[in-house]
């Protein structure tokens, strides 16, 4: 391949995906390192690629909205006169792999599922494997041929404005509102037993999962509630420094468990851990037909603290 022109990387999210992608990251960046490494993104995940230290550039608009025409035609432009060298599409979407056409008949090389190109995963199975397992064999198909986990010492950021106690266990009890089966009921009797062994609950959400941390709160006033005022980045941070996590299969537990923070990672049927399971250096999954059969004392008994 030719190196005359830049290498580009697209991967929009959603957060998880995103982590879990930073091993492929790593390994793109280690086969190219002579080349100008481009990332096309979205807003949320600029912080985390920018610290990274892998791209040369990131363009962090790459998922405009269907009625934001101006704003795609100006994306679509900015790919044309791009002029990458090879394309490795680890989103892997009807959208992303629609960028492809646009290139017409100058197209480059290009790794993804997009019909026709040049170094396509076709796998028929792929989207039965884990996100990991099938990054790195998408890549495999273009000469890539190790994935390692990537050292992640940059993915930290500054926690002193929160003034947390020294032993803190952070609870993710979140997720996405329309999909309440993922959520397990019972993070406030976990964070009261918590706090009545000297350990400080914390709670993390977005202003949409206010009602949850609330509630938890209101059972557990001795823990710390802090929805609504961490960046990611900030997130990673405050994982590094925490005893422990526990938390719903959401994407914040994808980040805390990818810094090597003790994390359990609550499954209902609602999805399945063979797919997306986060991986980190101490991950326990538990999984139940539904979060209701589960108990505070079968989380604590998986709750390894440091």
């Amino acid at each position: 391949m030719s190196n005359a022109g830049p290498v580009l990387v697209i991967k929009l999210g959603a957060l998880g995906d995103f982590v879990q992608a930073l091993g492929a990251f790593h390994a793109i960046r280690k086969n190219h390192e002579q080349a100008r490494l481009v990332l096309l993104t979205t807003k949320p995940y600029l912080p985390i690629a920018e610290a990274s230290g892998y791209f040369d550039a990131i363009r962090s608009d790459g998922r405009p909205e269907w009625w934001q025409w101006n704003a795609q035609r100006a994306l679509h432009a900015w790919l044309r006169d791009l002029t990458p060298t090879r394309v490795y599409d680890l989103q892997t979407s009807a959208r992303s792999s629609g960028y492809y056409r646009l290139f017409g008949p100058s197209r480059p090389e290009w790794s993804g599922i997009a019909p026709g190109c040049s170094h396509p995963h076709d796998n028929p199975e792929r989207n039965d494997m884990h996100t990991i397992e099938r990054q790195r064999e998408q890549l495999a198909t273009t000469g890539i041929m190790e994935v390692p986990s990537p050292d992640l010492d940059w993915l930290d950021a500054d926690t002193t404005r929160f003034q947390l106690p020294q032993r803190y266990v952070l609870l993710a009890a979140g997720g996405a509102a329309h999909r309440p089966e993922k959520r397990w009921p019972a993070f406030a009797q976990l964070a009261t037993a918590l706090a009545a062994r000297a350990l400080t609950p914390v709670l993390l959400g977005t202003a949409a999962e206010r009602n949850v941390t609330n509630a938890i709160h209101e059972t557990c006033p001795a823990a710390i509630d802090l929805t609504g005022q961490t960046s990611l980045m900030e997130i990673a941070g405050l994982a590094r420094r925490a005893a422990g996590a526990v938390g719903n299969d959401t994407g914040p537990m994808h980040l805390i468990a990818a810094t090597g923070c003790p994390s359990v990672v609550l499954y209902s049927h609602a999805s399945d851990p063979a797919l997306c399971a986060q991986r980190g250096p101490d991950v326990r999954i538990i999984r139940k037909p539904s979060l209701y059969e589960l108990s505070t004392e079968e989380v604590e008994a998986q709750l390894t603290l440091r």
